[in-house]
């Protein structure tokens, strides 16, 4: 690589190890004034190093982590005045903390195949042992935020060495979600 690329600080140096019966926690904003606190109940799913442009990421950090939860599992518990949406025309409604900018949670609300699912970034709970990342997302999205092209090959064998596979769109088991909910909906499969 031209350079060190941080992936991200908490898979630097290896990919955490999750808890089994982690039941949930709170996420807390950077904010060290009102943050904002919001509290997921249960584990997240498909938790993954996420390389796109609009997904939150700590300063220095080439990807996100990010992961999903069922959108009930989700209760803003403090400062959620503090919150706005990203971007209202996304799919996925980020709602960032107008302080500090993390987004603290994002709600599919339109017809899609991932509708009812929230996406958070669990670095921010207040406690460790949550389900740890899994798979590397839009890894070529990176090159779009700057990242030299010619780091690439480099980059995608260090996310394979740390066991995260990568791919340039979401894992197989998420597109075949995202696939058997647009044929069911065009009337392609039947159940």
């Amino acid at each position: 690589m031209t350079g060190t690329v941080s992936l991200h600080p908490l898979i630097d140096n290896g990919v955490p190890q999750g808890s089994p019966g982690f039941n949930g926690g709170i996420l807390v904003c950077e904010c060290t004034d009102r943050p904002v606190k919001v509290r997921v109940d249960g584990d997240v799913a498909h938790n993954h190093a996420c390389g796109c442009t609009k997904c939150w990421k700590p300063a220095g950090a080439t990807f996100s982590i990010v992961a999903v939860v069922p959108h009930d599992k989700i209760t803003v518990l403090e400062n959620g005045d503090k919150l706005e949406v990203v971007d209202k025309s996304a799919l996925i409604q980020r709602h960032a903390c107008k302080g500090c900018g993390v987004h603290m949670y994002g709600p599919v609300e339109r017809d899609h195949a991932f509708k009812g699912l929230d996406f958070v970034h669990p670095e921010r709970f207040d406690t460790d042992g949550w389900a740890p990342p899994g798979f590397a997302a839009f890894v070529s999205s990176i090159i779009e935020a700057g990242t030299d092209p010619a780091d690439m090959n480099a980059i995608r064998q260090r996310l394979s060495d740390l066991g995260l596979p990568p791919y340039d769109c979401l894992n197989p088991a998420l597109m075949d979600v995202i696939a058997t909910w647009s044929a069911r909906k065009s009337g392609v499969l039947k159940s």
